[in-house]
């Protein structure tokens, strides 16, 4: 019989979660959710056919508990439900910024934890998420998050300390990859497409370039030389971006992206 698992926080992330393990075979009657307000739990229900609870009703029932709220209100949650935890229940925390020493300091001793940083493409399920051990998790627990996780997407497994940059790399990712996309499309505009036909082009080629680097498994500089004839147009393009220091400015991003993380990360503390 599958883990009971309860949902705390039915937003975005939280409903893809849902919608997600029910899409993967989870059974019904193993998955609820922990919503307060009435019109939300009806719809949820309705859509779902889940169970919807009180968070503490919740974690007094379920054997391992998702916590899918903003990180602000993470300290809020915990002192409502840990009256009703347990020693070996399971918490798998997908706040951004929030330490599982954080989570451990507020919560009985026994208590499993397990950080998660996933990010929005679990929309469709094809989400990066990133998971780390607390000091209370073994291998079942981490199996049990990495079969909650898998349900939107790919899992790794990561020390915590390299959490901040997991954020930095595939929780921002998409943000500067859709920058790229806007940028592209504006370029098209300006270049005189249609912006519909910029936008198709566009997009089209971000997949299927995607999907050409993960099917084929070659590094991306043997990909963009494949692509890149001497003397060409791409070797034009290519150079101005080189001298315009645009991997630099990558660079750059996604430290300031880490150490936001990490001054996060600090402030939870």
């Amino acid at each position: 019989m599958a883990s009971t698992v309860a949902i705390l926080g039915a937003g975005v992330m939280g409903e893809t979660l849902l919608s997600g393990l029910l899409r993967a075979g989870r059974p019904v009657a193993s998955v609820m959710v922990g919503e307060k307000r009435a019109e939300r739990a009806a719809e949820l229900e309705d859509r779902y056919g889940v169970r919807v609870l009180g968070n503490r009703e919740a974690a007094r029932t379920a054997e391992t508990l998702a916590l899918v709220v903003k990180p602000q209100d993470m300290g809020d949650l915990l002192a409502e439900i840990t009256p009703d935890l347990r020693p070996g229940q399971l918490l798998v925390s997908l706040a951004a910024g929030i330490t599982t020493a954080f989570i451990e300091s507020r919560v009985p001793e026994g208590v499993a934890v397990v950080r998660v940083m996933p990010n929005t493409p679990a929309l469709v399920d094809e989400g990066m998420a990133a998971i780390s051990r607390g000091s209370a998790c073994d291998e079942e627990h981490l199996l049990e998050a990495e079969s909650l996780m898998a349900a939107t997407g790919k899992v790794v497994r990561v020390p915590e300390r390299q959490q901040d940059a997991v954020t930095a790399i595939s929780g921002s990712g998409p943000a500067y990859l859709f920058f790229v996309v806007e940028s592209m499309i504006e370029a098209g505009v300006h270049l005189g497409l249609p912006r519909a036909t910029a936008t198709e082009l566009v997009v089209q080629t971000v997949v299927g370039s995607a999907k050409l680097l993960r099917d084929t498994g070659e590094h991306p500089t043997v990909l963009r030389e494949q692509v890149t004839s001497p003397g060409g147009t791409t070797a034009a393009a290519i150079r101005e971006l080189e001298e315009h220091k645009v991997r630099a400015a990558f660079l750059v991003a996604m430290e300031a992206a880490r150490d936001r993380s990490r001054a996060l990360a600090e402030g939870s503390s």
